[in-house]
């Protein structure tokens, strides 16, 4: 539905909605903002969305919020009161796509709800994450990342056995949501648009995003009574396998489950002997014997100068991977030929380092990234150009705190 398409990248003509705050509905957004999708941030006047004011802040402007709210257009309003409420309703027969992370019910007693949205535009999709879902017993609880780490299954595995349960280090319920909520809207984008479907309801919740990548953590439970739990580094498919100390200090992760791969260790490790021995001859051999083997390949990685075990991992062609923190990301040189980062100008912080949009294709790439928007920017531009509001109506309702 937006009017310009040149040159703006594959997704240039699609217009979104985002509803949502923090992490996992707004960077749905923000994935096809990478790809030129022109996307419209409804915030809340005054404050905005409360990720401005997450983590460390240059000169008033927070770098997450850089970070996961880039390429975006924002307009305030006050969607808890009728005039708030009717300028969605209006933004809403504009664009293709509406994303909302509320807890379930929030919108409808907004009067903006999918089915009040789809009587204004009924081939608008929309998508709601949420904790839980739309619907289930557990639907109206409050949730966010850790509680659908949770649930999802995923807390309980990781870990060491003798400790309490660790969470990952970044919000991995948020970030997998958001990456299912943009596969999805493309998903019903194309039903619409390329096989004569219409607009339609998308309920996404943070624990199914999570548990659907559980593996066959629950399949196995229920077929063969395998009930899961933590197990620190080890993991049945990867034997030898575990994050091993090297000698200077530094972490280098091996894991190991074809033969043929365990072979090359093997050859590396100048242990043309382990192959043979009965003990690790098959993958499952090895993983009965799990703690003998790690400790095999941990003594020589430890007692090993560390140039020299990448070296020969390099040259048996055995996968690895030291691990890194962020000041080796910044300085590692396949990021930079990669382009993995990129910079941008913003109005206060400068210019800053962000995470480059991904994947990279070769006939459609991303357009070049623009600053988050300042809170309320576009205000004025997006209501008198989508909803021919004039400059009378726009000083009323910022007057009325409506914008």
């Amino acid at each position: 539905m937006s009017d310009n398409n040149s040159n703006k990248g594959p997704l240039s003509g699609i217009r979104v909605l985002d509803v949502g705050t923090m992490i996992a509905g707004p960077v749905v957004g923000t994935l096809l903002a990478d790809f030129g999708a022109e996307v419209i941030k409804v915030e809340q006047p005054g404050s905005g969305d409360p990720l401005r004011g997450v983590g460390p802040q240059v000169n008033g402007e927070g770098l997450y919020w850089h970070v996961e709210n880039r390429n975006k257009k924002s307009v305030t309003a006050n969607l808890r009161v009728p005039d708030g409420q009717k300028i969605l309703r209006g933004l809403a027969r504009h664009v293709d796509v509406v994303v909302e992370n509320f807890r379930p019910g929030t919108m409808d007693r907004w009067n903006i709800g999918y089915d009040a949205l789809a009587k204004e535009n009924p081939n608008l999709i929309m998508l709601s994450v949420s904790g839980f879902g739309q619907t289930g017993p557990y639907s109206q609880r409050r949730a966010y990342d850790r509680i659908a780490l949770a649930m999802g299954g995923l807390l309980n595995i990781t870990g060491y056995p003798d400790r309490p349960p660790v969470r990952p280090g970044t919000a991995m319920a948020d970030y997998q949501s958001a990456i299912l909520g943009a596969f999805s809207v493309m998903v019903a984008i194309y039903n619409r648009d390329a096989k004569g479907g219409t607009g339609q309801h998308i309920d996404l919740s943070l624990f199914e995003s999570i548990f659907r990548f559980t593996d066959i953590l629950a399949t196995a439970c229920d077929k063969v009574g395998m009930n899961r739990q933590r197990n620190g580094n080890m993991h049945f498919a990867a034997a030898p396998g575990d994050h091993f100390e090297t000698s200077d200090g530094r972490f280098i992760v091996i894991t190991v489950s074809a033969n043929s791969v365990f072979e090359s260790l093997a050859s590396a490790m100048e242990r043309p002997d382990l192959p043979k021995d009965p003990k690790f001859t098959s993958h499952a051999a090895r993983w009965e014997n799990i703690v003998e083997i790690n400790g095999i390949v941990r003594d020589w990685i430890k007692n090993t100068p560390v140039e020299e075990v990448a070296s020969r991992l390099d040259k048996f062609n055995v996968a690895y991977a030291f691990i890194y923190s962020a000041e080796d990301i910044l300085a590692d040189p396949h990021y930079a030929a990669r382009q993995s980062m990129m910079e941008i100008e913003t109005e206060k912080a400068g210019l800053i380092k962000i995470q480059a949009p991904q994947p990279k294709f070769s006939a459609t790439p991303a357009p070049p990234l623009k600053a988050a928007p300042t809170l309320g920017a576009d205000t004025d531009s997006l209501l008198k150009s989508l909803l021919g509001m004039s400059e009378r109506e726009l000083d009323d309702l910022r007057k009325a705190d409506i914008i």
